[in-house]
């Protein structure tokens, strides 16, 4: 199998976020397109520079080791000091390994000492078997399991991923040590688990005559859960500086041209998907390497369908490795425990001072009152949508109030109409409309922030549906999982919504004259719920909530709002100054 991936995008490969930001760019585009305020776009956010040097190079499965880039320029000096042993210590025979703890069930392979399955107890599979983290079809592969060593610079001449190890269980059942020591070239491995939490140290080490190979552990092929559709589209490499208020993450294009091999003295580095990950944290040195691959796997066993799937491997700059591993869920109570900065791990982005209060008030709600994440989710809307009531009842009567002057816009246009846009005239009829607006008390931009308002909490919600560990697999009424999409033929949520909005727009105020523009407009539902139909499915509870208490405000506003203008309002002529043309 080659290292090199293939990079070609499909057609519209877009992650659940592209498509929010995408549905909202097509509804502020159609209606932008008619409104007389026309915001700045966003400044581009400038990317983060890494301090270290960045190389890489290609390698191909044929090679008896996995080609790895050069190493970071600047790192520490590497002491050539590996661990000398007697004689040869070799396995007799492949055999398997399982470690048991109240939280991991780990599988050991004495051929390469790899890990072969990496079971969580608590947690189950999109499909509802024990969650694995290793995915299965990268088994069909040497170089991808979990804990194969990957060399910078050096490289020993025997192939150790395909070697037999001697293996020795600790006696307290809880840990495992792999050796292997033949021709002057030595290798040793040691995991060493805790009964009940995710903490577990490793170590490693590799030597050819006394003389340490600097080395990285490895975990590629994917990592987490790959019964989650599109699940390589959410796994990342990661690491963090201890300056750093947020993790640097990188998915599989990092690695496009070839594997890339980056260090810096960091807190931890690892590999992760939305809800789990493995993170190193470095014992015997602040100074980490992390090395990003891509490789080309079948998205599951039963497909021949390919996709390009993150890896990462990690190092230290001493000629033994040592770290402290968690494996696990990205729960931020469990994290901090461990480290104080491992609760980065969950990013949760832009909107984050929504987002962490927002799921704050969750899972209080589903713990001291509803029980259920699915009626938190309802609750919480409606108590957002309560909060916004006086300014969206205020845009609701605007926009009333523009649609009753319609009939005196449509005049004004009439009597413009073959007018240019670049002709002085056109100038006049906008100081007329403007002067129609003005007299009656109507803002034309008075519908467009109030309309912007759910947009923050619906990243919110699609950040913690996203990240939230405890909204994993919580189900509601018929759907089985709401950080997922519904499971079923006919996806019953979006449908809902798109029926719901449709009947809010038939609800709304006509303030466009223009038919075409009222097309348009009538096509955003249908937008909408294209976008929509593959998010999650609490994603869509909350925004079909929002549209049922925007309709209860549109029928409100509808009968108690104002009426026509008086008979006597005319189309105000506005005196031109200077000689006429």
């Amino acid at each position: 199998m080659s290292d090199q991936p293939n990079n070609k995008p499909g057609f519209l490969g877009l992650t659940d976020e592209q498509r929010l930001l995408l549905a909202i760019v097509l509804m502020f585009g159609v209606w932008m397109a008619w409104s007389f305020v026309m915001p700045k776009p966003p400044e581009p956010v400038a990317q983060k520079k890494d301090a270290a040097t960045k190389s890489s190079s290609s390698s191909t499965a044929a090679s008896p080791v996995p080609a790895a880039s050069a190493a970071a320029q600047n790192k520490p000096p590497v002491a050539h000091a590996g661990e000398p042993v007697e004689g040869e210590l070799v396995g007799q025979k492949e055999e398997r390994f399982t470690i048991k703890t109240d939280l991991y069930e780990v599988r050991f392979n004495n051929r390469g000492a790899v890990v072969e399955s990496w079971i969580l107890n608590k947690f189950k599979q999109n499909e509802g078997k024990p969650l694995d983290l290793v995915n299965p079809v990268s088994l069909s592969h040497s170089e991808l399991y979990p804990f194969t060593i990957t060399y910078k610079d050096q490289f020993p001449p025997t192939d150790l991923r395909q070697v037999l190890y001697a293996s020795k269980l600790h006696p307290d059942g809880l840990g495992i040590d792999f050796e292997f020591s033949q021709n002057g070239v030595f290798s040793k491995k040691s995991f060493q688990f805790t009964k009940s939490n995710y903490l577990t140290d490793v170590t490693s080490v590799v030597s050819v005559k006394g003389a340490a190979i600097p080395h990285l552990l490895s975990w590629r092929g994917g990592f987490g859960d790959p019964t989650v559709p599109k699940s390589h589209a959410a796994q990342h490499t990661t690491h963090i500086a201890p300056a750093d208020n947020s993790p640097t993450q990188y998915d599989n294009s990092k690695a496009k041209s070839g594997p890339q091999l980056e260090g810096g003295n960091w807190t931890f580095a690892g590999i992760e998907d939305n809800f789990f990950a493995a993170i190193f944290l470095p014992k015997n040195s602040t100074y980490l390497e992390l090395q990003t691959w891509s490789d080309k796997l079948p998205i599951d066993l039963k497909s021949k369908e390919e996709e390009l799937f993150v890896g990462g491997a990690v190092g230290t700059s001493g000629p033994l490795n040592q770290f402290s591993l968690f494996v696990g869920p990205k729960d931020t109570n469990i994290l901090a425990k461990v480290n104080p900065k491992l609760d980065t791990v969950v990013d949760w982005g832009w909107f984050g001072f929504l987002a962490k209060p927002l799921f704050a008030f969750l899972k209080w709600m589903d713990s001291n009152y509803v029980h259920s994440w699915g009626w938190s989710i309802i609750l919480a809307t409606v108590i957002i949508n309560i909060l916004m009531i006086p300014i969206k009842m205020s845009s609701m009567k605007n926009m009333k109030q523009m649609a009753v002057l319609q009939p005196e816009i449509a005049k004004i246009n009439e009597k413009y109409s073959g007018v240019k846009l670049n002709d002085s005239k056109n100038n006049d009829k906008n100081e007329e409309i403007m002067s129609l607006y003005k007299k009656h008390g109507v803002n034309p931009a008075g519908g467009c922030v109030p309309m912007l308002l759910p947009f923050p909490f619906l990243f919110a919600f699609y950040k913690v549906l996203s990240l939230a560990i405890d909204l994993r697999g919580a189900s509601w009424l018929w759907v089985s999982d709401l950080s997922q999409p519904e499971t079923i033929a006919i996806r019953i949520l979006p449908v809902l919504m798109i029926a719901s909005q449709f009947y809010m727009q038939k609800l709304t105020p006509n303030t466009m004259g223009d038919p075409t523009q009222q097309k348009m407009m009538m096509m955003m539902p249908l937008m909408f719920g294209f976008i929509f139909y593959n998010a999650s499915s609490g994603l869509v509870l909350y925004w079909l909530t929002s549209n049922v208490m925007g309709i209860a405000q549109q029928l409100y506003t509808n009968k108690t709002g104002p009426g026509a203008p008086p008979a006597s309002a005319k189309t105000i002529e506005v005196k031109k100054k200077g000689p006429k043309k």
